[in-house]
């Protein structure tokens, strides 16, 4: 179980995770919750005061690390370089010789759309470019584990979309991936597994599908006209996220009696569906945090 604390903030307080070989492992939380700060454990930037990262079953060696793609939340590039010396700089402290390198940079940039900048100067580059460089210079060495913080950040959706056909490769390629975003939407899409870090610790962890099932039996969409605001304050009522046009989802609270509580909004929406529904992870999200809290 990792822990670190700075003064007296513990910023991560026993955390203690597996990642399954050849899947994309989302690691979610709110802002400060600690996630940057296991990741850098985990790459060896940070000490741990206590406890070990494992790799491959074993204790983490400084030669793992090169077996490792890192792209940091803080971005790391030369702005007065080129984008293509960029890359080929950045392969060869990660192993690669400098013509392999230069390959695999001129590769990975018709893969991310870029070969037209190739020539160009970081600085010259927008920042979704900037950031599909630093994309590259992550996988450039093929690395069997990835590790991604916020790495959707300045992308639009052409090119998350173009992101996500990258890492469904990788996935399919047997190799693994952990995501580390606030963008709950994205993360739902992409991983078989989650964990929710909450204050520096663990609050929900598993496989996605069966967390789902799990909370399903709570989860409703409504379709309705009238004040759906005052849904919130009902009786066994959990939470409410409004989706637009008069539906919202319903999460009602463990013991809730749906029937009751549909009896109750009658009596002041015009309600048009009232059905079970798959938790979306946005619910799983909120309800995990605030009973951690």
């Amino acid at each position: 179980m990792l822990r670190k604390a700075y003064r007296d903030t513990v910023a991560v307080d026993g955390v203690s995770i597996a990642v399954p070989p050849g899947t994309v492992f989302g690691l979610l939380g709110p802002n400060g919750a600690g996630k940057t700060t296991t990741l850098r454990m985990v790459m060896d930037i940070i000490a741990p005061d206590s406890g070990e990262v494992l790799f491959a079953g074993r204790p983490r060696t400084r030669a793992d690390l090169e077996r490792i793609g890192y792209l940091p939340e803080e971005r790391g590039l030369y702005r007065k370089m080129s984008v293509v010396d960029q890359l080929v700089f950045l392969g060869e402290l990660n192993g690669l010789h400098r013509r392999e390198g230069r390959e695999r940079a001129r590769a990975w940039l018709e893969r991310m759309e870029l070969a037209d900048a190739a020539g160009k100067k970081v600085e010259e580059l927008s920042k979704g470019m900037q950031q599909k460089v630093q994309i590259a210079a992550t996988l450039l060495h093929e690395p069997e584990l990835v590790i991604l913080d916020e790495p959707f950040s300045g992308l639009d959706p052409i090119n998350q979309g173009l992101f996500k056909e990258v890492l469904a490769g990788y996935k399919r390629e047997g190799r693994t991936v952990v995501l580390s975003t606030h963008v709950l939407e994205q993360a739902e899409k992409l991983c078989d597994r989650i964990a929710l870090i909450s204050r520096g610790r663990i609050v929900l962890d598993g496989e996605l599908a069966a967390l789902k099932r799990e909370m399903g039996g709570n989860s409703f969409r409504l379709v309705a006209a009238g004040d759906l605001e005052r849904i919130a304050a009902l009786a066994g009522v959990e939470q409410v996220l409004p989706a637009g046009d008069g539906a919202a989802r319903v999460l009602l609270a463990p013991g809730a009696d749906r029937a009751a509580v549909l009896r109750e909004m009658v009596a002041f929406l015009d309600v048009r569906e009232f059905v079970g529904a798959e938790p979306e992870l946005e619910e799983i999200f909120v309800r995990a945090v605030r009973d951690a809290a």
